[in-house]
């Protein structure tokens, strides 16, 4: 199945792909990554062999992975935020064919569309392997998850069931191609025949918004919180046609807020292993219950007896790249575990309590640092907060928790007074640091929990 050239049938001369300088159509799309599929076959890369390629969103680096994708190679996008000898380490556990950083597949691309000739041979099975994903690692390298086109096929058929994208939709890339909810875009775009935007590399994320055609967006909270503020920010949030909001947890003021602005806000889980989302509010929230929705098709979920979520179904990846096998992650009965815990209520929605490992004992009782954050960021003032367990002589571990609060914000004891009334004196963190910027992750945007757990140590 050519899915480039089956969306040029089927959608012609719609906007497929919109820069601030110019827009390609379906058409323009299906000559243009035939074109460059021919460059990279001629340049020795053949089917299932992998092509990393290390530079940030442009209309490059989304024909190159088209093209990848086309003749049958597998593309691995890779975080060009990593630092250097990072970077160098996950190319080299590639194996890859071949490795172009951004000004190099600049060229490549540029030189490629000069080309008369556009042959090349399509592939076109449903489960050959079509790209690697890295996952966030805050220590040591990423896993390399490597997905099937039939995986991306799915997971792109399961949102659209929910949540159509077709022509005359327009969807901004605000999201990195080396992350699944990125790369899942073409997918959205060639099936549904919907546009995709990318933004200036410069340009705001309410300069986008104000310059490009877009009616849907993805988001993570925090993005949220900052456009909510920002100058007509609340007016072109009300103009989309859906807000996609994932990647964290969701204060209930934040959620509570966009639904007073009337915000046509939709709340996601999703994961790298199930090739983006997993489950998706049906309609748009009115109210700020926060669940994450229900299961889109092709998915199923189900909760083990310790809490953990398990998922399945044809959108669920191969498997990790090791050494140039895949390590199989399914257990005996055919389910991931996420690592995450959860609930799921009698009308099938799911409610993310927090990850499986950062759950801590304290006096014999089951604390999750998601809950103490959630209350945290419910209080005014407050933006983001961390907690992490502190060793404690009589408790074993007890609570510390970092903060980001505005000027408005209230005092330390207003705040522990708050989550004593709310949580519980158990769950109340013994000490609260105010920040002014996070630690994150080398090359993600994630805050590197890790690292304020061993801060949390001493």
């Amino acid at each position: 199945m050519d899915i480039v050239a089956r969306a040029a049938q089927s959608f012609g001369d719609q906007p497929a792909l919109i820069t601030v300088q110019r827009t390609w159509t379906f058409v323009d799309l299906d000559a243009d990554t035939a074109r460059i599929a021919a460059a990279f076959e001629a340049s020795g890369v053949r089917r299932g062999e992998i092509v990393a390629l290390v530079a940030p969103n442009s209309a490059a680096l989304m024909l190159a992975l088209m093209a990848l994708m086309r003749m049958g190679a597998v593309a691995a996008p890779v975080n060009h935020r990593f630092p250097a000898s990072h970077i160098e380490g996950v190319i080299a556990r590639l194996k890859s064919k071949m490795a172009l950083d951004e000004p190099k597949l600049e060229a490549f691309v540029a030189d490629a569309l000069s080309w008369t000739d556009a042959s090349f041979t399509a592939s076109t099975e449903m489960q050959r392997r079509v790209s690697i994903i890295h996952t966030s690692a805050s220590s040591g390298m990423p896993k390399a998850a490597m997905h099937s086109f039939s995986n991306h096929w799915h997971s792109a058929m399961g949102s659209a069931a929910n949540l159509p994208f077709g022509p005359g939709d327009c969807w901004l890339l605000s999201l990195p191609l080396y992350h699944v909810g990125g790369y899942s875009m073409l997918f959205k775009c060639l099936l549904g025949g919907g546009a995709l935007a990318v933004p200036s590399p410069e340009a705001s994320l309410a300069e986008s918004l104000a310059s490009l055609p877009v009616t849907h967006l993805s988001l993570v909270p925090t993005q949220l919180y900052r456009m909510l503020r920002a100058d007509g920010g609340p007016e072109r949030l009300r103009r989309l046609k859906a807000l996609l909001l994932g990647g964290s947890a969701v204060s209930e003021p934040l959620l509570r807020e966009a639904i007073r602005e009337k915000i046509p806000l939709y709340l996601t889980y999703g994961s790298t292993e199930m090739s983006t989302q997993i489950t998706t509010s049906p309609t748009p929230v009115t109210s700020a219950q926060g669940d994450s929705g229900v299961v889109l098709p092709y998915r199923e979920v189900a909760i083990a007896a310790d809490g953990e979520i398990l998922v399945k179904g044809e959108s669920l990846f191969m498997g990790y790249l090791d050494d140039g096998a895949l390590r199989e992650v399914r257990d005996a009965a055919g389910w991931f575990h996420t690592g995450d815990m959860g609930e799921l209520s009698e009308d099938g929605r799911l409610t993310v309590l927090g990850r499986k490992d950062s759950m801590f004992i304290s006096g014999g009782e089951n604390i999750h640092p998601e809950e103490i954050e959630k209350a945290l960021c419910s209080i005014e003032g407050i933006e983001e907060a961390v907690v992490v367990p502190a060793p404690d002589a009589e408790y074993g571990m007890r609570p510390v928790a970092w903060i980001k609060a505005g000027n408005n914000a209230p005092g330390d004891a207003a705040i522990t007074a708050s989550l004593k009334s709310s949580l519980g004196r158990l769950k109340t963190p013994v000490a609260l640091h105010r920040v002014q910027e996070w630690r994150t992750i080398p090359g993600s945007a994630k805050i590197d929990r890790s690292w304020y757990r061993k801060l949390g140590k001493h």
